[in-house]
């Protein structure tokens, strides 16, 4: 029987059924976290044969303890893994530390943590992806750097989900200002490209194949959501174009990606970019070694017609999946997420909403206040046959009294 140590089960609380899904395979699911266990789900407290409450997950030596009574009770431990980000540098010394051999490992944590090693690679594989300057090169090469690309430029942490500290600079006064207030800062200057933001999700194998795909299309600035408060829409695709298949698979090949679920991003280029591209084509953004955030693997599961927890859950336990291999006999569906912010003002009711497209109605519920910076307040998810009827919607969730 696999031991399996699933780190932090419990959030999103939905990763409970990542769980279920293992202990159906005949896993031994064994959690790691700091929430009280009478807070747990009570899917999630029967997927587990054992829970470790830890006082403080960011305390190296309490997590390192906790792995180690595991091992010591239920023998050598095969797989250690969040689906988190947050904890990915964790996972990784961890399975380094007890000699985990089914993730990634501290020798290649930089690669897929770091902005500026992730650029490295897609240059090396030749990949298409924006320029890219480390605010540390100094404000002179920093100042050639934004005069090459041209204003604006947008200004990242090496390190960071999301958009969280990301700026926008639009002239060498701002960049200036914004050096003079990160003069220590660990942030990459990177051109600026336009266009919607499309993801290659997928879990792929221990052989680097992929056993499923999927696409989602994002707002073009999820930057603006976040700082301007804007509402939020975003869809999974019916199917993928098969330059986006193209270039996920490259950069999956490039990283040495095994046994895991992706959400690599990419920019479609709304016009032609020297070097970059026509309008249409991919140019890579950054790569995620973990599912998408939030409720998109749900999402996933009901636009195809499938359920990729179990997918991924068969990866694990059989390196392949019988679910995955039926994906030609499934009805498909554009899954479209759309959300309010407290905030604002709407034409449209949410009885209206529900009346409307109540038998459409996939999900429906208030964000955690953890994610409703990015993701607003109170979500409405439908899926849909037609790309009409994915644009109607969102504008009838949206459209604000004025």
């Amino acid at each position: 029987m696999l031991n399996f140590i699933f780190i932090s089960p419990q959030f999103p609380h939905t990763y409970w059924e990542f769980c279920s899904r293992l202990k159906s395979n005949g896993v031994n699911v064994l959690g790691i976290a700091d929430a009280p266990y009478e807070t747990l789900d009570a899917n999630l407290k029967e997927a587990l044969t054992e829970y470790y409450r830890v006082d403080d997950m960011e305390d190296y030596q309490q997590m390192f303890k906790a792995v180690a009574f595991l091992s010591y009770k239920y023998g050598k431990i095969d797989w250690i893994e969040s689906n988190n980000e947050y904890w990915l540098e964790q996972d990784a010394r961890l399975r380094t530390d007890f000699n985990v051999v089914t993730g990634i490992m501290t020798d290649r944590i930089a690669f897929i943590k770091e902005k500026s090693e992730m650029k490295r690679i897609y240059l090396e594989n030749g990949i298409p992806t924006a320029r890219q300057i480390k605010l540390k090169a100094g404000l002179p090469e920093i100042i050639r750097f934004c005069s090459l690309c041209g204003y604006p430029v947008i200004a990242k942490p090496d390190i960071g989900v999301g958009a969280g500290g990301t700026h926008k600079i639009h002239n060498e006064e701002e960049l200036k200002a914004f050096y003079d207030a990160y003069p220590d800062g660990d942030y990459v200057i990177e051109e600026f490209i336009t266009g919607d933001i499309c993801s290659y999700d997928a879990i792929i194998d221990s052989e680097g194949n992929p056993l499923f795909e999927s696409m989602t299309a994002w707002p073009p600035s999820i930057m603006d959501i976040v700082n301007k408060k804007l509402d939020l829409s975003y869809y999974v695709a019916k199917e993928m174009p098969e330059a986006l298949r193209a270039i996920g698979r490259k950069t999956v090949a490039a990283f040495r990606v095994t046994n895991r679920f992706v959400h690599l991003e990419y920019f479609r280029l709304d016009r032609p970019r020297k070097n970059l591209g026509e309008a249409g084509d991919f140019v890579a953004l950054e790569v995620n070694m973990r599912p998408a955030g939030g409720y998109t693997p749900d999402m996933i599961n009901y636009a195809h017609s499938t359920d990729v927890y179990k997918i991924w859950a068969d990866m694990v336990a059989f390196g392949r999946s019988d679910l995955a291999a039926a994906s030609g006999e499934r009805d498909e569906y554009y899954c479209v997420f759309a959300s309010r912010r407290d905030i604002y003002r709407y034409i449209h009711s949410h009885g209206e909403i529900l009346e409307k497209y109540g038998e459409t109605m996939v999900m429906c519920e208030r964000m955690p206040d953890i994610m409703s910076g990015a993701m607003g307040n109170q979500m409405y998810t439908v899926r849909l046959k037609t790309g009409e009827e994915k644009d109607e919607f969102i504008r009838f969730v949206h459209e604000k009294i004025q």
